[in-house]
């Protein structure tokens, strides 16, 4: 019974670090990669857009909300809009 138990502990802990953490960034876009879908801030973050997100519809310069989830080293955009 304690080796199940450690199995199931050590599962929902591995579950977790795995998991994917929602967040959010505003800053001005400092370039776009339309090729590898990939928008970096004036924070020197990278972002990964989905194929779906129309870069070309941004702007070096531009002030921006980028609503991403990480999972571990990677972000990946959820949407990205002007910023008010």
């Amino acid at each position: 019974m304690r080796t199940l138990h450690g199995a199931v502990l050590a599962t929902a802990l591995l579950s977790l670090a795995s998991a994917a953490v929602a967040a959010e960034a505003t800053g001005k876009i400092k370039s776009l990669d339309r090729a590898k879908d990939m928008v970096t801030l004036d924070n020197g973050s990278s972002y990964m857009a989905p194929k779906s997100t129309k870069l070309s519809d941004f702007k070096i310069g531009e002030k921006v909300t980028v609503s991403y989830s990480k999972t571990g080293d990677k972000m990946d955009v959820r949407s990205i809009k002007p910023a008010a």
